[in-house]
């Protein structure tokens, strides 16, 4: 009867432990994740006053208005262009660096250290130094320019470059990561693999293609999936380069949610968080899409 009795109070004594290694995680979680998540969810069906205090129930009628606004959907437009001008160049730039530095060069490791050096900066800092090259009269970009006697460009505030010039400082701020990422990727590949397919005459671009690429997918996959919410989320780099405009030409969604909620005295808290609702939907899906067709090409070993 006493060892009975002491089964069954040794797995309520673990659950316990268990709960109380957890609760940190969990009182992190729902204070900064669930609760905001809730209160989205509430303000989405709420009026708000002019100084955005929730003071009616409004029902769906701010998802009405936010599919009516045609800024909204012009926001969408961009949201995904801005994922497709960094997504792709931030992982094929790191993938192609990865690939030239295990050529057997001198100098490995300065150039690794050289890569991987964007990955230090914070997105303020990054943005300050873009801002500092894309400057019209004393910037780099232009000073280049200048130099093959080409006239100097508004990089920023020239609608059909401004999304491109914020693109180009997202990819430099991921590129160190992702460089990172697919290095300690390529360090796990079994030397003997590789040997065994040089001795059968696979050489350069053959071997990669071949071996070391379908070796990486593990890690290729991950960077998509982390890339492209990161890029669906991005905020910073567009509010000190650009600020949405010229003439919203790169005001994301996350963007307008910030101008809808807090721009210009605006306190529209309700369409807002029908935006926020919208974008987490297109975070879901968009990684269900790539769980449930990329992942199905990944090589793991």
């Amino acid at each position: 009867m006493e060892a009975r009795a002491s089964s069954q109070r040794g797995p309520t004594g673990e659950r316990r432990l268990a709960l109380l290694y957890l609760a940190p995680s969990l009182i992190i979680f729902a204070i900064f994740v669930f609760y905001p998540l809730g209160r989205t969810f509430y303000l989405s069906t709420m009026g708000t006053d002019i100084i955005g205090r929730a003071n009616m129930f409004v029902g769906l009628d701010n998802f009405t208005a936010m599919f009516a606004d045609a800024t909204f959907f012009k926001a969408l437009g961009t949201t995904a262009l801005f994922v497709l001008f960094t997504v792709v160049p931030g992982i094929l730039g790191a993938l192609v660096i990865v690939l030239l530095l295990e050529s057997r060069i001198s100098g490995q490791r300065m150039f690794r250290t050289v890569f991987a050096l964007p990955f230090a900066f914070s997105v303020a800092t990054a943005s300050v130094i873009f801002a500092l090259i894309y400057n019209p009269a004393v910037g780099m970009a232009n000073g280049i320019l200048s130099h093959f006697g080409i006239e100097r460009i508004g990089w920023l505030t020239e609608p059909d470059l401004a999304l491109i010039s914020v693109s180009i400082t997202t990819v430099w701020m991921t590129l160190g990561y992702n460089v990172l990422v697919l290095s300690a990727g390529i360090g796990t590949i079994p030397t003997e693999v590789v040997e065994a397919a040089r001795l059968d005459g696979a050489t350069g671009w053959r071997l990669h293609y071949r071996i070391t690429i379908p070796m990486l997918s593990p890690q290729l996959f991950f960077l998509i999936v982390i890339s492209t919410i990161h890029a669906l989320q991005s905020f910073g780099q567009i509010h000190i380069l650009t600020k949405g405009g010229p003439d919203g030409a790169t005001s994301t969604l996350v963007y307008w949610i910030y101008e809808k909620a807090f721009s210009y005295g605006s306190s529209d808290f309700g369409t807002a968080s029908a935006a926020a609702i919208v974008l987490l939907v297109i975070v879901l899906i968009c990684t269900g899409i790539q769980f449930g067709v990329l992942e199905r090409k990944v090589h793991y070993r």
